[in-house]
């Protein structure tokens, strides 16, 4: 197998086929006006997807605004994968780790490392959040249930990537569902932090890798917290789409 990489993206022989892997649409520093506006250029990015081979999955909080942009102009399925991040001791916005619906956890060793982060900590941290995954899972499941991967094409959506622990979790979550085509779709993230998770994603498309990079709230103008309920309105107005598509193919 032969690599190479362009300005934007890096490109994989497999046999006789050229395969993108990643794709960087630019290295600006832009700011996005909202997430509204962040899944609206990523759609762009996704046009080609056949709509009834693919479910759109979105990260909650954040990651659910963009998922719901990207399903509507696309006309497919949408549906939440749950991951969280643990974060480091008295900087809960730095992640050392995230741990996915199935109780998997996804550490980085070397942060963990550098920070002297010990295990009982990182096992506190993983039991608490998962707790909160599968409260969250109840309540969000009765509205729309699991849609099923299965030879679809799965585009796993988040609001931005920093270390990439969250998405990289939820990456391994559905990989285990036997999707046709994973895909990773993210507004902003660091060129490293995009370059490693493609290792989890048949392809990994990013609207803009700036090479300096502190939080993903500096690549919005306006990043207000996603609150439950917001969530619970999209999964609800999704519930009602699946409910209408069903009389429709009836």
């Amino acid at each position: 197998m032969l690599s190479y990489t362009t300005e934007n993206r890096k490109v994989i022989t497999e046999g006789d086929f050229l395969v993108v892997k990643i794709r960087i649409i630019a290295h600006s520093s832009e700011p996005f006006q909202n997430r509204s506006e962040a899944g609206k250029l990523l759609m762009r990015e996704l046009k080609g997807v056949k709509a009834q081979d693919t479910v759109v999955l979105g990260i909650p909080r954040g990651g659910i605004v963009i998922a719901e942009e990207i399903s509507l102009r696309l006309n497919c399925v949408l549906d939440v994968v749950f991951s969280r991040k643990i974060g480091a001791p008295g900087n809960p916005e730095l992640a050392i780790g995230a741990i996915g619906e199935e109780g998997k956890a996804c550490i980085n060793k070397k942060l963990v490392n550098s920070l002297g982060v010990n295990s009982a900590y990182i096992e506190q941290e993983k039991n608490a959040q998962f707790s909160l995954i599968k409260l969250r899972a109840l309540e969000y499941r009765e509205i729309i249930p699991k849609a099923s991967l299965k030879g679809k094409i799965a585009i796993v959506v988040d609001d931005g990537a920093a270390t990439g622990a969250t998405i990289e979790s939820a990456l391994l979550t559905m990989a285990q569902e036997s999707p046709q085509k994973l895909i990773a779709a993210l507004p902003v993230g660091p060129p490293d932090t995009i370059e490693r998770l493609s290792e989890y994603a048949d392809e990994i498309i990013c609207l803009r890798a700036p090479d300096s990079f502190g939080a993903i709230s500096q690549f919005y103008n306006e990043f207000l917290q996603v609150e439950d309920a917001e969530v619970i309105k999209i999964l609800r107005k999704e519930a009602q789409r699946r409910k209408s598509a069903l009389h429709v193919t009836n």
